[in-house]
């Protein structure tokens, strides 16, 4: 669940592997761990990726579904806004 939710999460967010590892102080290849289930960020780096994305580590880990809202009519500009 977890590498599903930083993968989905990440380009929802626009951020390539790079992108991310360079806003979380990590390399790329610890984000294509994360997302490729090898290894598994510690509490610190969950709580980070957390903020970065804006939702709970409970979210991250599976234990809360997303909120769903409908967008239908909105512009993509908006869209990306609530993103």
């Amino acid at each position: 669940m977890l590498r599903n939710r930083i993968q989905e999460l990440r380009i929802a967010h626009g951020f390539t592997q790079v992108a991310l590892a360079k806003k979380l102080g990590v390399s790329k290849q610890a984000i294509s761990n994360w997302e490729n289930d090898n290894i598994q960020p510690s509490i610190e780096m969950l709580i980070r990726l957390a903020d970065v994305f804006g939702v709970t580590t409970d979210y991250l880990l599976g234990r809360e579904d997303p909120v769903r809202l409908n967008v239908d009519g909105l512009s993509k500009e908006s869209i990306a806004h609530i993103h």
